[in-house]
């Protein structure tokens, strides 16, 4: 175990993963840590990648950072489930999905009370994509004026199946499908999340394709699309 307080990772470069930071089997804590201008020239996590660990971040900050295929701002691979409190991801870039964060194998991260700001990928999941039995928690997190050019503005979902509490998906878009969201084989939960002013082909606010998606008190408003 080790811990790092305040900081700061800045326009560092890798080849295949990791642009910032590459942990790997241990689970540090990071506290005041900023990531930003990373990048990775073909492959995954421009600020942080994660694999086989369960680190802790506490008030991080995730701006600018791109990979040249997924998770922009974090990828989480097999094993390993991180727990983000107050973190933010803005600006991050995936040429594939993922734009915010991109987690995969098996993992479970934690994240509380999170933003996810104008992220963008250039296929899935422009704030978040969740894929092959990815379980996070997402508790008060805010996805805002994140974008995909095909599916899954806010969060995209692919056999994943979770649960968010208090979340919000605001002026996310996505192209096709799914502005603030898409589901694909998911069955995801839902409580006391809202979603505004998301735009979208089909789907606006939330795009479900073979997927049993379970909402509770949850509100749509002002959600635009050619189709739902």
């Amino acid at each position: 175990l080790f811990t790092m307080t305040g900081c700061t990772f800045t326009s560092n470069t890798a080849v295949t993963a990791g642009g910032g930071t590459y942990i790997a089997g241990t689970s540090p804590m990071l506290t005041d840590c900023i990531f930003t201008g990373n990048s990775v020239n073909d492959g995954d996590g421009g600020g942080m990648y994660n694999k086989n660990n369960r680190p802790t971040l506490n008030d991080c900050t995730f701006e600018n950072n791109t990979a040249n295929n997924d998770g922009g701002g974090m990828y989480n691979d097999t094993n390993s489930s991180p727990t983000l409190d107050t973190c933010t991801f803005t600006d991050n870039t995936a040429t594939a999905s993922g734009g915010g964060m991109y987690n995969t194998g098996d993992n479970a991260p934690t994240i509380k009370d999170c933003a996810f700001t104008s992220n963008n990928a250039a296929l899935y999941g422009g704030g978040m994509f969740n894929q092959d039995s990815s379980i996070p928690g997402l508790t008060g997190c805010a996805f805002t004026s994140n974008s995909a050019d095909k599916h899954g503005g806010g969060i995209y979902n692919i056999g994943s199946s979770f649960t968010l509490t208090d979340c919000t998906f605001t002026d996310n878009s996505a192209i096709l499908r799914g502005g603030g969201m898409r589901n694909y084989f998911s069955s995801p939960v839902l409580n006391t999340c809202t979603f505004t002013s998301n735009t979208a082909n089909y789907g606006a606010g939330m795009y479900n394709d073979e997927s049993d998606a379970t909402l509770n008190t949850c509100t749509f408003s002002g959600n635009i699309a050619d189709y739902g």
